[in-house]
């Protein structure tokens, strides 16, 4: 097990990041405990990553990720711009990434993501449990001269607790950026809660073939959830809970 006051350093990953307006605003709503306040128009964002080698990471090895969750309003990253995210699902094919998400009060489960790129154009696919559940089509151009950097701020439930982790973050976007579609393929699976509406509303995004972040060492304990809030149904299709 990975100790949570370590930080780690993931630089040089091919990164997707785009956020949208979901089909159905109140199930999106509903996955966000109670205290905090999701954006007005429910606005939902999607981070699909992959390291390609060892080498990119200080001690993960190579991974894919995605993680998806609701944009939040009034827990902005320290730039005061931000908005601040709850995690809804983080998926990755990493054990090791996956018990120190798990640690973090991360929704952790094992699946794969992939990005392949031909001729400008993106095709990303996540899987969970080996059932494609996500896939988006991109039009990108060439890596551009424009760097992005600041922070991300992430909150998570962590033994009843509200906890916050702030990540740095530097990427190099792509020129120019098109999402063309978003599919969630299988409406059995919750995730299927935070599918875009029709047509596709983008409300932000960025693709970087190079893209550098650290995992924070410790967490931000913010207090207790209210009693009322339900951890979101995490059982993959084993039927087991998702932190077995």
């Amino acid at each position: 097990m990975f100790d949570l006051a370590v930080p780690h350093l993931v630089v040089d990953s091919r990164t997707l990041y785009f956020s949208w307006l979901p089909a159905d605003p109140d199930a999106v709503a509903a996955l966000v405990p109670a205290g905090l306040r999701p954006h007005p128009d429910r606005e939902v964002f999607m981070n699909q990553y992959v390291v390609d080698d060892e080498s990119q990471t200080s001690g993960f090895g190579s991974y894919s990720l995605t993680y998806l969750g609701v944009t939040l309003v009034g827990m902005e990253a320290p730039d005061g711009v931000t908005p601040g995210g709850w995690w809804t699902h983080y998926v990755t094919c990493n054990e090791q990434v996956r018990g120190y998400a798990r640690d973090r009060g991360a929704p952790a489960l094992p699946g794969h993501t992939s990005i392949t790129e031909r001729v400008g154009t993106l095709v990303t696919e996540t899987s969970i449990d080996g059932h494609q559940v996500i896939r988006a089509r991109v039009r990108v151009g060439d890596t551009g001269h424009v760097v992005h950097n600041g922070h991300h701020r992430y909150l998570t439930e962590l033994r009843g607790q509200l906890v916050s982790s702030v990540y740095p973050v530097i990427a190099e976007p792509t020129s120019s950026f098109e999402i063309e579609s978003v599919e969630f393929l299988d409406p059995v699976h919750p995730v299927y809660a935070l599918r875009p509406e029709n047509p596709l509303t983008i409300a932000w995004g960025y693709y970087s073939p190079r893209a550098s972040f650290a995992y924070p060492g410790g967490l931000t304990v913010l207090g207790e959830l209210e009693p009322s809030y339900q951890v979101p149904d995490r059982r993959a299709r084993n039927g087991l809970p998702s932190g077995s």
